[in-house]
């Protein structure tokens, strides 16, 4: 194979404008929103040749809806995953599993939902 495996991936919203509040404020970044008529897609930023996969926010009711047990579950990277944990309540999220330990080897990871009752995971080699 000469690509990783995930190559996009989509968290659903209820709320877009909540929802890219929330994420900007938690990683501190600047989602851009476009209507592709009348699915809303909040495009996460995004290099070219760097690692990790791309990929949106997105509003469609009828195909989308967002879940806090059930599908899989994203680990954004992270340099610590305690500086995305510092801001996750202020932002209208929760935390279900604060910076914890994997391994020596692997790092970090927490856990929270974020302000659509979507269970988001974070992960970081500190």
């Amino acid at each position: 194979m000469k690509e990783n495996m995930v190559g996009w991936f989509e968290i659903p919203v209820k709320d877009m404008d909540r929802a890219k509040k929330f994420y900007e404020t938690v990683f501190e970044i600047n989602i851009q929103v476009q209507d592709f008529h009348g699915t809303l897609m909040g495009w996460f930023p995004w290099a070219e040749g760097k690692p990790g996969a791309a990929g949106s926010l997105i509003y469609q009711p009828d195909w989308y809806r967002p879940s806090n047990v059930d599908g899989v579950v994203i680990y954004f990277s992270s340099s610590d995953v305690q500086n995305q944990l510092d801001r996750i309540e202020a932002a209208g999220g929760r935390i279900l599993k604060p910076k914890t330990q994997i391994s020596p080897d692997i790092g970090y990871m927490g856990l929270f939902l974020d302000s659509e009752g979507n269970r988001i995971a974070l992960h970081s080699r500190k």
